[in-house]
Order: C-alpha cells, then structure tokens, then sequence
C-alpha cells in the first residue's frame, strides 16, 4: 500500500482536506489520526494490522499538516466535521477511530461527538492540560520548552515550530533518531533502526511540511486550550495505549485518561516508548481492533 495516493475533498467551509483510504471498501472502517508532526502516510504503519483485524483504514492529514487547508483557531473537537466529510466522501458509516500520539486526542474527540464512532483507541495519546497533574513531567526537553511557549503563543512561537518544520521537510530515514533528540530512548532508538520504521516517519514529517508547519502550531494550541469535549463524558469504548519509556506523551497522560474516561480499558506496556509502543505489538493492536467489530 505504499503507492498509495491521497486524493483532495472540499469541506463545507471552503477548506480541502487531504484523505486516502488504504484497501477494500467493503471492510469495516477504521480512521486513523496522525501524531503531531504527520500526515495520512502514518498510518501505513498500521495498514497490515488493519487489514489482519479485517478492517479498511480512511486516513487524513489534519487541518494544516500536507495539502489540507489550514483551519486556525480550531480545537480538537473540530476535527468531528472534517471526519464527517471523509465518511461522507467514502460512504463510510459506522468506524473505529484510532489516534496515535497527537492523534490520540482527536480520536477521543469522535468517540464522544459523533454517534457513527463504535469507539477509540489512543496509542501513547496526550491527555487534556490540567491542573491534575504535572503535564509536562516526564517529557524530553524538547517538548517541554515547546508546549511552555504554546502557552505563551505569538509570533516567537511560531516562528520556531515554522524553523522546526524547515529542517524537517527534506529529512531522511536515518535523520529521525537525531531530529527526535530527546525525546526518544532506548526502546525508540532501538525499534527506529529497523529501516521501515524510521522511513515511515521520515515520510509523515516529509508529507506534514510540504506547505507550512501551520498544522503543528495549531495542534500545540488545541492540547492546551479547552478541548470542545470532556473526557469523562465519553460513552463509547475506549482503550488507552501507553508506555513507561516514552519521552514524548509520558505515561501520566495514559493514567489520567485511564481513570477519567468511563470504563476505558488501560493497556500498559511498562518497556515501550512512544513508538516501540505502536510497531511492537502487531498481534496486540489485532485483537483489540476485533473486539470492536466483533
């Protein structure tokens, strides 16, 4: 599926939004959310996992990231519509929304807003910024000056994420273990040697900057400002994936979301990072997607 090409849709606002879908119309659907940075090409990591849980994956790349149009100002609630659009567009009905990292809070956004999610899953997914614990503790460096200045927001901040996605655009596969710095340890930088791994992301940074970095500065704004939903008033299944290992999303975020969504099932992987979190556990990630379609 690596040949696979997105195509573009109009939204109802004017925006384009840039979708693809990876394999057979007649599989029950499963829409991937992107990390931050990425675009749809993530989820060709998963695509085999969809495929071997008998499920189709609809992709996309979230307002300002690849050739969608920017969408500033929105929460992570507004993904909701743009989701619509993409079931509308491929006929999809009924879906499993999968979120990974950046994704996870999007993902989450469709199990609570949308009647047609069956449910969530978020794979090392951020929890809301809260009072309720230390947001930050247990990130690498990078992402604690990065979210600080989120909050601050204005023009040095964009600035900085606009410098961030020029030295990304380009990046090849053996560039990622460096751009990544600390935010990756022993678990990533061992799963980031296996060359389909890093070349995936290597890919999705590639494809996130092809126009500007305005998707990554407004995702930084919607995790710390007010979400458009509250967790705990999600009613669909969900299941939260994180690791003790990661860097990027610490495992705090895993447990809030654990104990703050109703009934969500925690899977946690104590050895896993953010990445070795989601390619390490193919058989896992298969049986979990099943029970939502079963």
């Amino acid at each position: 599926m690596n040949d696979a090409v997105a195509e573009l849709i109009e939204l109802a606002d004017g925006r384009t939004l840039e979708v693809v879908r990876l394999g057979s119309s007649d599989s029950p659907a499963l829409v991937f959310h992107h990390g931050t940075p990425g675009a749809w090409s993530t989820a060709l990591l998963l695509a085999d996992v969809a495929e071997e849980a008998g499920m189709t994956v609809y992709a996309y790349s979230r307002a300002g990231y690849g050739r969608s149009s920017a969408h500033v100002g929105r929460s992570v609630a507004s993904v909701v519509e743009d989701v619509k659009a993409l079931r509308g567009h491929y006929g999809v009905e009924d879906y499993v929304s999968v979120g990974w990292s950046g994704g996870g809070p999007h993902a989450l956004a469709c199990a609570a807003l949308d009647p047609r999610c069956l449910g969530a899953i978020s794979l090392a997914g951020v929890a809301p910024y809260s009072a309720d614990f230390d947001w930050t503790a247990g990130m690498g460096p990078e992402n604690i000056e990065e979210f600080a200045a989120a909050r601050e927001g204005g023009e040095e901040f964009e600035a900085a994420l606009n410098e961030a996605g020029e030295s990304l655009c380009d990046i090849s596969a053996n560039g990622v273990v460096v751009a990544l710095g600390g935010l990756v340890g022993a678990p990533d930088v061992s799963i980031l040697n296996e060359p389909h791994v890093s070349e995936a992301l290597a890919r999705s940074f590639r494809d996130a900057f092809v126009v500007s970095a305005r998707g990554m500065i407004d995702d930084d704004y919607a995790f710390v400002a007010d979400w458009g939903f509250a967790p705990h008033e999600i009613t669909r299944s969900v299941e939260v994936w994180f690791g003790d290992e990661d860097l990027m999303v610490p495992s705090s975020h895993g447990h809030w979301l654990g104990a703050t969504i109703p009934g969500a099932v925690l899977r946690h992987f104590p050895d896993d990072g953010h990445i070795s979190l989601v390619t390490s556990h193919r058989e896992e990630l298969v049986r979990a997607l099943t029970t939502f379609v079963s």
